[in-house]
């Protein structure tokens, strides 16, 4: 059978408006040994754009460690990492971007994103349990910030809320730089019992191919393509490649899963999620080593009008793709009746690697699967990348060029006022987060979530993290930091790092210094990830995050977010950042640094956003974090919180407002008082001790030779610094209570 050679035409200029380069156009007729028809050169587009394909970042990508002690599958090989927690069980985890659809339709943009990464989870057989995500947004003063901030939380709200899976934790930040291009980053992580994994793999010649879940609409068509190009003035067009969701349906379609992991009848699995039928029957058929035979006028759809070709690149929601044991379609169809749930038969699998989509008995495209996919035919691209100017510029900041301030008491409550220090309370309360009663934080809160595994005596705790702005002062530094402070959350919350998944998201690749951006980063995380032996599970690209203006092109601050995964192998040693008594002994485990270098007072406060990444050791971040969890397991400390963003004085205030104590502390006169109080050097934790510990607690840390610093001790409810009142904690709760929300309705 002859394949159909569609309208319309195709040639040089169809290609380029489908976003692919002249030498890819020829290399698929080469693969073809034809020109492509209009449904062909499509399905190449969607495959080989940079969202599916990865082609000018899987090179580096693949420099990143993949080996470690938990590790069930490799990066690349599942719809998710997977890493064994013990007793038979196994987690599944991933986060994803929905960025440029959230810039557009913020609503949808994020709600899909959402469906989308617990789909990636349960289409392996895990149940999802918990969910976080890592938001990034322009000026809160902005109205184009405040109209996507609000689309944003309420479609993750709406989604995550009706879906039933507890939203526990993540992160929201704002610069200017993501005013016309917010990140959305949504991360999600389920159990799976490891007998019950589902792969994303076809097999067996003749096996039935069935559609689940939605029916096909016209939302989403050439999504992938659009989540591969630059948002500009003409992007409002391209709103309909912005999927719609149903979180309700796939309520449905979980539960049916779960029910089908618990037979033998499935061979594999996947989300149709980026070019839906496309993608997933091309990445589940070279899995395999086979080929399919697809028959598109058996898809279920919502528009009678729809074309083979759009049918193809759809994006609809909530559906996925299965292969099922032939003999056993009886008892499949009947799980997914009984939860009302489209299953339809649309194709078997076939010998060799060839995928044939038909339309009414005629051949409309045939395709090798292979050549379509990452690890296969896929272009690989190793691009150009350069210094760019600014990075040694950065350099040349120098400390004595900021004159020391002299009211720091004001200073200290516009810190607490700042929209990346204030609360987002009134944010993360949209969210349900006690749905399943599995987040142990509710009312204790830690550095990182933690999620209670049921009839077990473990814990896993997980967190997102990304300081972009010290990934934009240095790359490969800034973003070892981001995965050290991963780490060192979840180690002062009583937890083993134990793998990494990880959402880059970067400007435009073929910009070499964008593109410097992205190796360097690549660089550090790999480095910090061997040092800490967390294995990078997989993840997602975002390359195109930038807004294109007439006069010039902005990217975004370089974020290469990390969601790190950790285990609590004892519960009695999760650890929570509040006071706990008054007379606690406040103890710094790390050391001062006369550096005020990225941080948000240098930023923000003073008005300098030039300047270098802050002091980092890697050596000094390992051994500190070690010795934090020796005295957790011993039981010595009473509370546990890592300085961060704002320095010591935002670490201390933190744990005072969620305690209502209060601190005195005495300064260290070997540093200036705005670098004591505000600087960001890293690898430093706060922690408190019952004085009546205070010996074990001495004795365990002169092991080592971890410096350390006895900071002062729990008041009542007053701030003391050198023995001056700086007021009471609730003068400064107030301000950080409030500050975000009444900008945001500024």
């Amino acid at each position: 059978m002859s394949v159909h050679q569609s309208t319309p035409t195709v040639n040089l200029e169809a290609a380029k408006n489908l976003g692919l380069l002249p030498e890819e156009f020829e290399k698929i007729q080469s693969v073809l040994g034809r020109m492509p028809n209009f449904t062909e050169l499509s399905i190449y587009s969607a495959m080989w754009s940079e969202h599916c394909s990865y082609k000018n970042s899987i090179v580096w990508l693949k420099s990143l460690p993949k080996e470690g002690p938990h590790m069930l599958v490799k990066a690349g090989e599942e719809n998710a990492g997977l890493v064994d927690i013990g007793n038979g069980l196994g987690c599944a985890f991933k986060i994803e971007s929905h960025n440029h659809p959230s810039a557009l339709e913020p609503f949808q943009g994020a709600a899909t994103g959402v469906g989308g990464i617990n789909r990636d989870i349960f289409t392996m057989g895990a149940r999802p349990i918990a969910q976080l995500n890592s938001l990034r947004f322009g000026d809160p003063k902005d109205k184009r910030t405040q109209w996507l901030v609000k689309g944003v939380v309420k479609g993750i709200g709406s989604y995550g809320n009706s879906f039933g899976i507890p939203t526990v934790g993540g992160e929201t930040y704002f610069d200017e730089c993501y005013s016309q291009n917010p990140l959305v980053n949504a991360f999600s992580a389920g159990i799976v019992e490891t007998k019950n994994i589902i792969r994303a793999k076809a097999s067996g010649t003749g096996n039935p191919v069935y559609i689940i879940g939605s029916a096909t609409g016209k939302d989403g068509i050439h999504g992938a393509s659009f989540a591969s190009k630059d948002l500009n003035e003409d992007s409002a067009n391209d709103i309909p490649a912005v999927q719609v969701g149903d979180p309700f349906q796939e309520k449905l379609l979980l539960e049916a899963t779960m029910e089908l992991a618990k037979t033998d009848a499935l061979v594999g699995m996947q989300d149709m999620g980026a070019a839906g039928i496309t993608c997933s029957t091309s990445e589940m058929s070279a899995g395999g080593g086979c080929g399919m035979r697809i028959e598109l006028d058996k898809v279920p759809l919502r528009q009678s009008d729809m074309q083979p070709w759009e049918i193809l690149l759809s994006e609809s929601q909530e559906r996925m793709l299965a292969v099922v044991k032939k003999g056993r379609e009886a008892e499949v169809e009947a799980i997914f009746e009984k939860w009302d749930i489209h299953c339809v038969q649309i194709g078997e699998v076939t010998e060799g690697g060839q995928i044939e989509f038909l339309w009414k008995d005629e051949k409309i495209a045939q395709v090798l699967a292979e050549s379509l996919v990452l690890g296969g035919g896929a272009p690989v691209y190793y691009r150009e990348f350069r210094e760019p100017a600014y990075f040694k510029e950065y350099q040349n900041f120098d400390i004595q060029s900021v004159a020391e301030p002299k009211d720091l008491k004001e200073l200290a409550k516009k810190m607490m006022a700042l929209p990346n220090i204030a609360s987002k309370r009134f944010i993360y309360e949209q969210y349900d987060s006690m749905v399943g009663t599995v987040n142990m934080n509710t009312n204790n809160p830690s550095d990182a979530s933690i999620v209670n595994l049921k009839d077990s005596n473990r814990a896993l705790a997980m967190t997102v993290d990304c300081n972009s702005r010290y990934v934009h002062a240095n790359p490969e530094i800034g973003t070892m930091i981001a995965v050290a402070e991963a780490a060192r959350n979840i180690s002062c919350s009583g937890g083993v790092p134990s793998a990494v998944t990880n959402c880059l998201n970067f400007g435009n690749p073929y910009n070499p210094e964008v593109y410097w951006q992205f190796v360097g980063a690549i660089k550090g995380m790999g480095k910090a990830c061997e040092a800490f032996n967390t294995p990078v599970t997989g993840g997602n690209v975002s390359f195109y995050n930038q807004t294109v203006l007439k006069d010039r092109t902005e990217p975004v601050f370089p974020t290469p977010t990390i969601g790190m995964l950790g285990i609590i192998e004892d519960k009695s040693h999760c650890t929570s950042i509040p006071f706990k008594q008054k007379g606690d002994l406040i103890y710094m485990i790390g050391s001062s640094h006369n550096d005020i270098s990225s941080s948000q007072y240098l930023a923000h406060l003073v008005g300098v956003s030039a300047s270098p990444v802050p002091y980092f050791s890697l050596e000094e971040e390992l051994a500190n974090q070690e010795q934090l969890r020796m005295m957790i397991r011993a039981g010595i400390l009473s509370s546990a919180h890592d300085v961060s963003e704002g320095g010591l004085f935002v670490c201390l205030m933190e744990k005072s407002i969620h305690s209502d104590l209060g601190f005195d502390i005495t300064s260290d006169d070997s540093v200036r008082m705005d670098a004591f109080l505000f600087g960001e050097s890293q690898s430093r934790i706060v922690v408190t001790v019952n004085p009546e510990k205070e010996d074990s607690f001495l004795d365990l840390m002169m092991l080592n030779g971890v410096e350390f610093d006895l900071l002062g001790h729990v008041t009542k409810g007053s701030i003391r610094i050198d023995d001056e009142e700086w007021g009471m904690v609730e003068d400064y709760a107030s301000i950080y209570d409030s500050a975000l929300q009444n900008d945001l309705k500024a």
